[in-house]
């Protein structure tokens, strides 16, 4: 990395702190999620950089990958992931919080877990100089099994790389045994503690594509979209209701259109498959020349 580089990535990471602190502020039960999206998103931008990625919003078994559609009706309630990322120049700072939004007990044991995994792992890659993403995993499992919850096993941690959210090397949240070292550079470590079985399936769409391939394309709007998308995101993901916005409700047509062409990638909701709850907590680290700083 450049020094540029790690001027943006700082950057970013003081601009999702104080964003992380407003989600907080203006969450409350039975708030619509498309208000609570819509004013993050904003605040992101107003604060002088750009969404990474639409802000995830998932509710109780929903791990991961819900963001309300351009007239979603849904409330929040129940145990909320809140996870949202800000790129300045494509260097992006990812993190995540959750909420207890019913007053509940296990609910809030379970976002200690999480947040807790999250510190110890913090604390390892701080203090090891082997970086090896197994003892971090190891960490994560430990901590929230310390708890008498399972950490989530098919999802992990990440490298974060320039307007790529997933730059290759991910990192567990358990012991997977892997001895890949963390090298210079930026990463998400994002730990997932549930009452359920331990591991996510693919549900229902989201909502949320990403560029995954330009090809040619017949109509004219289809084409004029995908290349507002090329312009405007490039290879970050991107919302249905983002482009409902710039281009009208006709853009879903569209959407389809390039999907089915094998042009945009479709991410699916990931869910629980034991139906329990799911806690998450997540932040970015930036390793340089040893010193392993805390961007979120």
């Amino acid at each position: 990395m450049n020094q540029e580089e790690i001027n943006d990535y700082k950057k970013a990471g003081e601009i999702a702190k104080k964003v992380k602190e407003y989600a907080r502020s203006i969450i409350k039960k039975d708030t619509l999620l498309l208000e609570i999206a819509e004013k993050i998103e904003s605040e992101i931008i107003e604060l002088g950089a750009k969404p990474a990625f639409p802000v995830n919003l998932s509710i109780n078994e929903i791990a991961a990958h819900y963001t309300p559609s351009f007239d979603d009706k849904t409330l929040a309630c129940g145990l909320l992931k809140v996870d949202f990322g800000a790129h300045i120049n494509g260097c992006i700072v990812d993190v995540a919080f959750s909420l207890d939004l019913e007053n509940n007990e296990e609910n809030k044991k379970l976002i200690l877990a999480s947040e807790k995994a999250l510190a110890s792992a913090i604390e390892i890659v701080k203090k090891e100089k082997n970086k090896e993403v197994w003892k971090i995993g190891k960490t994560i499992q430990e901590e929230i099994t310390a708890f008498n919850f399972s950490p989530i096993r098919n999802l992990s941690g990440h490298a974060l790389g320039e307007f790529r959210i997933h730059a290759g090397l991910t990192i567990p949240n358990t012991n997977n045994g892997n001895e890949t070292r963390l090298e210079e550079g930026a990463y998400a470590i994002e730990p997932f503690a549930t009452t359920g079985i331990g591991s996510v399936y693919e549900g229902g769409k989201s909502g949320i594509y990403s560029l995954q391939e330009r090809k040619a394309v017949r109509t004219m709007e289809a084409r004029k979209i995908l290349d507002f998308i090329e312009e405007e995101y490039k290879t970050l993901p991107f919302c249905s209701r983002w482009l409902v916005k710039q281009f009208g409700t006709k853009a879903l047509f569209s959407l389809s259109l390039l999907e089915k062409e094998g042009i945009l990638h479709h991410y699916p909701q990931l869910i629980e498959k034991g139906k329990g709850k799911v806690s998450q907590a997540e932040n970015t680290i930036l390793i340089n020349k040893e010193k392993v700083e805390v961007l979120g």
